[in-house]
């Protein structure tokens, strides 16, 4: 379907920002033009696609991606990224500004994303800016240039290219990002607690549990609120983990704090206690934590803590991964930690949700309106409406399917998820009104800035 063409989008169950009910969706030049009655609308020259009990989601909304290109596309790239997050119903992702090379601290390095990014891409991207040790006067100019915010890491990143913030660079920087008026996504363990924590090389995933202890989170997530506080930096908590910091984000909001706080599939569908030892695969900082944190971070997103729920997506190549069944060591401390589930996220987070007595405008909460919310795309993504991009979600909420890494769209075969059994399959994805083929060639997803349409690449 060209832009300029019309369809017809009718299913017995269309989430709508106002909840779930039977309708049809009228899809005109690329965003979505009418929602009227279940079966009232005729076709009139429009193509209609009738999708019975089949669900109609808005497109996922994924504002934490690591595509690593370029630098390290062995790693991952645009086009297998954005082909999973097509495959997983994603149609807008937000891409982390390190584990490429050169990483987005400067212009020159956002111009070269852009350029990785343009005619590569199955779905929408955008690109954090990140803000390191001496790259302070490079902030103003990013967020000109249209990146979302700025990440920052409490402790050492993993790559050398992209240090972490010390204490006094943390303030600093808070408080050019509240003079530009930006976002502050922050990586919040504490470097002291970290290196005082037990650390024992080797296979068993207790041992590195240890060694990344909740008291890391809450440590420094105190610190960046404390420096919020002073500066009045608006601030996002990437990837909470462990529940014990959710007490820090009340009486910060209390206080009138402007934080918000995201969490991951694996923290919501995975527990400390199903990991094997020797399955790096699960690897990921923060860690994976027990099955009662996981309960108690279940109910803070039922009751509206978390902005969003985001993939962290954090591929790498299997040797990294030390993976035993292809003959790495399995030792935790030396593999790359970092999960890979782009594609599996919706699945992976409906199968938890749906058991828990959670709705699917629940999950579109969660995925596609409180993401894009975050990061200033509202009035054009994460909702079926009026208006609205005609980026929508086929989706079969009772299909049960077992994960096999080796079907997965990402460039390298790792998941946490082999072997599931997962509910909840991707039937199909439109992209501004026209249905993405992954097994064919890109279409014209486009570049998004905050706030503005999407411009094309």
């Amino acid at each position: 379907m060209s832009l300029s063409q019309t369809a017809v989008i009718r299913s017995r169950r269309v989430v709508l920002p106002d909840g779930e009910r039977p309708a049809d969706v009228l899809v005109r030049d690329g965003r979505i033009a009418r929602i009227a009655a279940h079966n009232s609308l005729a076709a009139d020259g429009a193509r209609l696609t009738d999708l019975g009990d089949t669900a109609v989601l808005p497109g996922l909304v994924d504002t934490h991606v690591h595509v690593n290109e370029p630098g390290r596309t062995g790693w991952e790239g645009f086009a297998t990224a954005t082909r999973a997050a097509a495959a997983g119903g994603v149609t807008t992702i937000v891409d982390m500004p390190l584990n490429s090379v050169p990483p987005t601290t400067t212009i020159a390095g956002l111009e070269a994303k852009r350029k990785a990014a343009d005619g590569r891409a199955w779905v929408d991207v955008g690109f954090w800016g990140g803000a390191v040790p001496g790259n302070l006067s490079d902030l103003e100019t990013l967020h000109r240039a249209g990146v979302f915010g700025f990440k920052s890491f409490l402790a050492p990143s993993g790559v050398d290219e992209f240090p972490h913030l010390e204490p006094a660079g943390l303030e600093t920087v808070l408080a050019e990002v509240a003079r530009l008026g930006a976002l502050a996504v922050v990586h919040a363990e504490d470097p002291a607690a970290l290196a005082s924590a037990p650390h024992q090389p080797g296979p068993r995933y207790r041992d590195f549990l240890a060694s990344r202890p909740a008291g890391a989170e809450t440590a420094a997530v105190a610190r960046l609120l404390a420096a919020a506080r002073r500066t009045g930096a608006r601030v996002h908590v990437l990837h909470v983990s462990s529940a014990a910091v959710l007490p820090l984000l009340r009486r910060a909001r209390a206080d009138g704090v402007e934080v918000t706080a995201e969490t991951c599939p694996h923290y919501l569908a995975l527990a400390a206690e199903r990991v094997p030892d020797g399955g790096t695969a699960f690897k990921c900082c923060p860690p994976i934590r027990d099955q009662a944190n996981r309960e108690a971070l279940w109910e803070a997103l039922a009751a509206g803590e978390f902005t969003a729920v985001v993939s962290d997506h954090s591929p790498s190549t299997p040797d990294l991964k030390l993976l035993p069944e292809r003959g790495g060591s399995g030792d935790f401390a030396a593999a790359w930690g970092g999960i890979a589930s782009l594609q599996l996220g919706l699945p992976a987070v409906w199968t938890e949700a749906r058991w828990r007595g959670h709705g699917l405008a629940d999950v579109a909460g969660w995925m596609s309106e409180g993401p894009a919310r975050l990061v200033g795309l509202g009035g054009r993504k994460g909702a079926v409406a009026v208006g609205h991009d005609a980026d929508l979600v086929a989706f079969d909420p009772d299909c049960e399917f077992t994960v096999r890494a080796a079907e997965l769209q990402h460039r390298n075969p790792v998941t946490p998820y082999e072997g599931h059994v997962l509910t909840g399959v991707v039937r199909r994805t439109w992209l501004r009104g026209r249905v993405v083929d992954v097994t064919g060639e890109p279409f014209g997803a486009q570049l998004v800035r905050p706030g503005a349409a999407a411009q094309p690449g």
